[in-house]
């Protein structure tokens, strides 16, 4: 399973360097849209308001559906899913994989939205670096539910616009733990309940990856 985890992951990050969709459209995606939300606080609030947190979790999300989309729309090319099953690869194996490859891009993607937090909406710097390590666990644990979600809904119709319906439900516990821990470690606060209510997460969606990918990517 961890080699076929390791190949599918490989293949889609390889996928994304070479067409740079990541690095040309999703990322500058991203920072306008951290832009945007700077300049609807207004320049009084701007480190003032409690709202950073939040507004960062919010432009991961909409980075995330984009993310989603892309990485099953490969998959949904004409001879792709056909060429898998032929080479009987462990759904289990495939799910780990194309969760990995979107947790590096949510990763590298989030990383870049930290430091606009600190430019634009004037976190705190040490409390911003303090908050990376929730960061990653949440952004994995996105990577994972997602990828679930956007098995379920690649190729049928409006999958483009079924995916937030169905995937926002799921997300939104991860966002109240993200967005608690991010304000707590901007403000001091406790991060352990939070820390717990995340890594629980990200094991559940994995859990449940390994067992049930290669139902929905059939169905």
């Amino acid at each position: 399973m961890i080699r076929v985890a390791l190949l599918v992951a490989g293949k889609d990050l390889r996928i994304e360097r070479r067409s740079r969709v990541l690095l040309w459209q999703v990322v500058p995606f991203g920072v306008m849209a951290l832009l945007l939300c700077g300049l609807a606080l207004g320049p009084t609030q701007a480190g003032h308001s409690s709202a950073a947190p939040g507004l960062f979790y919010v432009v991961v999300v909409l980075v995330a559906l984009l993310m989603i989309n892309r990485s099953h729309g490969v998959e949904a090319t004409p001879g792709t899913a056909a060429s898998i099953a032929t080479l009987g690869l462990d759904p289990g194996g495939v799910f780990l994989g194309k969760a990995l490859a979107l947790a590096v891009e949510l990763w590298l993607t989030g990383i870049v939205l930290l430091g606009g937090c600190v430019v634009v909406l004037h976190t705190g710097l040490q409390g911003t670096l303090e908050a990376i390590p929730s960061v990653l666990v949440i952004l994995g644990a996105i990577a994972g539910a997602g990828t679930l979600y956007g098995a379920l809904t690649t190729g049928g119709s409006g999958a483009a616009t079924l995916l937030p319906v169905l995937s926002l439900p799921a997300f939104a516990p991860l966002l109240i733990a993200g967005e608690r821990s991010f304000h707590s470690a901007l403000h001091g606060g406790s991060l352990l309940q939070w820390w717990v209510i995340s890594l629980v997460a990200l094991a559940g969606y994995l859990a449940v990856g390994i067992l049930l990918y290669g139902v929905l990517e059939e169905s």
